[in-house]
Order: structure tokens, then C-alpha cells, then sequence
């Protein structure tokens, strides 16, 4: 027996929050019951589960693993019609959806699953799991302005955790340089805004790293199965930074 949002969740019918809304709206049936109490449980081999009156299936957990290309939309559909990441992913039987995002012009390493207990995990603020990217910008940053990405720097939505950030490149010639820089959040385009704001704006993206797990050599454009060992190594990262946070309080 597990607790009903845990099942909703990884059978990819949305987060562990949402499935928890669900729930409480009353849209969730078990056996043709509606069950309300977040506390209620249920065995997805034996119960008949449903939401909104559409019985769930019990699914094969999927990760993967994509390198996303740029003019990509982070999605599962887009209602102009776009490409979406799952039009990569079209032979994979189960129903995946990205972990966090990546914006239109951002390319690079893109977690998709279809456990929601998963993608939380790694996406909720406060677990703090680190994202590094490699950034081309528009000139050469002196040291000091690298320094308030360092700190912290305020953006419209808040002060920014501290980042780690190197040098990689300096193309005088095309008065650019490129800068590794991890990140501790996942805000909305919160790396292209980072530089920005000290005003070197971001002329390419990618994102290398996510946790431990690196792109290696992962073609644009292609995915790759996570090992159980990656997918238990990235839970045991998110969980760690979280038990570590708790002993801090």
C-alpha cells in the first residue's frame, strides 16, 4: 500500500503537489470512491485508481536523458505548433514530460521522465541541486563584475544564490568570452538575467551538467536511458542536499 498522491505522481499524471490539489478537489477515485484525505492509501496492482474518471496506469518508470537543441520548445505540446522535446522521444511508449526547463534559444542536458516523485525531487528549491552551463556573452566581464554573480546578484524576482563561475574562452576577435557557470536554482531564464544584469548579454547557452550527471558525448538532438545507477546517484544527491539543509535548521 502506498499514499495515493505517491501513485498519481509516478504514473505521470503530475507533481506530488498537484496530484495532492487533486486529491483535495475530490477528482481522485479509488475502486469508484472518492477519497479526499491526503493520507489515504491504496495499491496500484489491485485498485482501481482514477482521476477525473479516467482510470491511471500503472507505467514503467522512464528516464532519460536529452541533449536538447536550440529553437526547441521545453514541452510536451505547444499550441503553435512548434517543436516540442517529446517529439524526440515519440518511440518511447510511456507518457515522459521534462524535468524543469530550458528556454527556446538555450540547448544542452534535459532530464525527461514520467516520475513525478523524481522530477520533484530534483526541481523543488529546496534541495538546491546544481546546474552548470557553458555561456558565451558579449565582451570580456572584468573579474569584479564576475564577483556579484559570485555573491549573489539582485534580480527583479530577489537576490540570486551564490554561483561558481570560470573562465573558459576569451575570442578578442569577436569580443566574446565564454564562462562555465553552476547555478543553485532553477529560476525562469535566470542565467541569461544574470548576465544581463552586468551587462554582458548572453549570446549562446548550453547546459552541461545536471547534478554529477554530465552531457559527455551526447549528440545535439539525440537521448539516452539513464542507468539505475545515474538515476539513484541524482536521487542520492537531491537527498543529501536536503538532509544537509534540515541539519542546518
Amino acid at each position: 500500500m502506498e499514499r495515493l498522491q505517491k501513485i498519481l505522481a509516478a504514473a505521470g499524471v503530475a507533481s506530488r503537489r498537484k496530484c495532492e490539489e487533486l486529491i483535495q478537489e475530490g477528482k481522485v477515485t479509488v475502486n469508484g470512491e472518492t477519497v479526499t484525505t491526503l493520507g489515504a492509501k491504496a495499491d496500484p496492482a489491485q485498485d482501481i485508481i482514477a482521476v477525473n474518471g479516467r482510470a491511471i496506469k500503472s507505467e514503467s518508470k522512464v528516464y532519460l536523458m536529452m541533449n536538447k537543441p536550440k529553437g526547441v520548445i521545453t514541452s510536451a505540446t505547444d499550441p503553435k505548433g512548434r517543436k516540442v522535446v517529446t517529439d524526440y522521444v515519440a518511440e518511447i511508449k510511456e507518457r515522459v514530460y521534462p524535468v524543469g526547463r530550458l528556454d527556446y534559444d538555450t540547448e544542452g542536458l534535459l532530464l525527461l521522465t514520467n516520475d513525478g516523485e523524481f522530477a520533484n525531487l530534483l526541481t523543488h528549491p529546496k534541495h538546491h541541486v546544481p546546474k552548470t552551463y557553458l555561456a558565451t556573452v558579449k565582451g570580456v566581464p572584468h573579474g569584479d563584475k564576475l564577483d556579484l554573480l559570485k555573491q549573489g546578484i539582485m534580480l527583479e524576482d530577489g537576490m540570486t544564490a551564490p554561483a561558481e563561475l570560470e573562465y573558459q574562452d576569451i575570442d578578442m576577435e569577436n569580443n566574446e568570452s565564454t564562462i562555465r557557470i553552476t547555478i543553485y536554482e532553477g529560476r525562469n531564464r535566470q542565467v541569461r538575467r544574470m548576465f544581463d544584469a552586468i551587462s554582458h548579454p548572453v549570446q549562446r547557452l548550453k547546459r552541461t551538467k545536471f547534478g554529477d550527471l554530465s552531457l559527455m558525448n551526447l549528440k545535439r538532438g539525440r537521448t539516452r536511458m539513464l542507468t539505475a545507477q545515474e538515476v539513484n546517484e541524482l536521487k542520492q544527491y537531491a537527498m543529501s542536499k536536503k538532509n544537509m539543509e534540515r541539519n542546518q535548521k
